[in-house]
């Protein structure tokens, strides 16, 4: 371990966290972070990813990759989305998995930390165009837990896949619970 990752990993317990971690399967994915209802969450995912040495990319609106901030975002793995204009963006994702041996993405699919009743379907698209593998990621305030335990594949059948997935996510909560989004695409 490194010194980083046992400052990272002394932090989280220090406020009580336990920390989950089984190694992803496959080179490539997505790992999906829910409950994502609180400005603290980018906090303990930060320290999450340096104390496990999880070599995840993130992706974050661009606003927040400005000056003095930006070169550190970066450097932790963050990628800037440019939220106000999606269009080739699935695409552009593809293109940079297909380009690297090896690489995890981790997206808030509610896109947001307020309340929202669906889940922006990128995640869903790329990981099944590219044919990745899905890691279900969590920030559980009620038991205090951050891991990633369970990944699957996605069978295609959008109804199917969800249901698997919210039964995984069953039982956790954010910061702000009211906050959850439905884990459900727009119809």
């Amino acid at each position: 371990m490194t010194f980083a990752q046992r400052v990272s990993g002394l932090l989280l317990r220090l406020f009580g966290w336990r920390l989950v971690f089984v190694p992803p399967p496959a080179p490539k994915g997505i790992i999906v972070v829910y409950p994502h209802t609180s400005n603290w969450d980018f906090f303990i995912g930060i320290l999450y990813k340096i104390a496990t040495g999880f070599q995840v990319r993130w992706l974050g609106k661009d606003t927040l990759f400005r000056w003095p901030v930006r070169r550190l975002l970066l450097r932790l793995g963050g990628i800037p989305v440019n939220r106000r204009d999606p269009s080739g963006f699935v695409d552009t994702l593809l293109a940079e998995f297909a380009r690297t041996e090896s690489m995890w993405l981790g997206v808030a699919p509610e896109g947001t930390r307020a309340h929202t009743n669906h889940w922006k379907s990128g995640f869903y698209r790329v990981a099944l165009a590219g044919g990745l593998c899905l890691g279900l990621g969590y920030i559980d305030y009620a038991t205090r837990t951050v891991g990633i335990e369970t990944y699957l594949r996605l069978t295609g059948d959008p109804t199917q896949d969800l249901a698997r997935i919210r039964a995984s996510y069953a039982g956790k909560r954010g910061r702000r619970p009211q906050n959850e989004g439905d884990i459900r695409l727009r119809e």
